[in-house]
């Protein structure tokens, strides 16, 4: 029996060769293991690499539909600009034309009287006889055409019919900035009789009119 198993160990290499089959296979097991263990928790490298874009698929334009919708908006701006502008223009004329309206209705009224009224003035000393008879009342720019104006109103405080020669002045500040002479006609006695008094100058301004000189003749 002895004799069979020492034929046999013979056959299949000995025990030296089975301790070398098990080492190879323990080396084996040892590597697999470890190369998992690599892979399971090595950092992936292509996660941090840094995007790298190429310069060379850029135009340096913008895409066609953002630079017509961009195009598209300058050009409305403009339109609107211009039409802004177009709308100012048209206003400031109109309101010229009303002014000018307003200025010859008013020159006419007082057109008649006004060259007796300057040579009554022309010859009245100081602020004149009647200064007390008269009253300004300014008139707002929405009725004037953007004109500085005032309703001059005269009472004859005499017992007899009185005609009237009156100078009103306009002032920024201390500063006359002008001047307009008007005539009011055959005032009854006690009675009241009005006339508009206006300046053409500096209609962006709110001028303060006032009685310089009025006389009663």
């Amino acid at each position: 029996m002895q004799r069979f198993l020492h034929a046999r160990e013979r056959a299949s290499g000995g025990p030296n060769r089975r301790i070398g089959l098990a080492a190879i296979a323990l080396a084996g097991s040892v590597l697999v293991a470890a190369g998992c263990a690599s892979s399971s928790t090595a950092p992936s490298t292509a996660s941090s690499r840094p995007f790298s874009p190429d310069a060379g698929s850029f135009s340096g334009e913008l895409p066609s539909s953002v630079a017509s919708a961009k195009s598209s908006l300058l050009e409305s701006a403009s339109a609107a600009a211009s039409a802004a502008s177009a709308a100012a223009s048209l206003a400031e004329a109109s309101r010229s034309a009303a002014a000018a309206s307003f200025e010859a209705s008013v020159s006419a009224q007082l057109a008649a009287g006004r060259a007796e009224a300057q040579s009554v003035l022309s010859g009245t000393q100081g602020t004149g006889n009647a200064l007390s008879d008269i009253t300004l009342t300014g008139l707002p720019k929405a009725q004037t055409a953007g004109l500085n104006a005032a309703l001059v109103t005269v009472v004859n405080s005499t017992a007899s019919t009185a005609s009237y020669a009156i100078k009103v002045e306009f002032l920024d500040g201390d500063q006359v900035v002008d001047t307009t002479v008007l005539g009011i006609k055959d005032v009854a006695p006690g009675a009241k009789a009005t006339a508009t008094a206006f300046s053409s100058l500096d209609r962006d301004k709110a001028l303060v009119p006032r009685v310089a000189q009025a006389q009663r003749y």
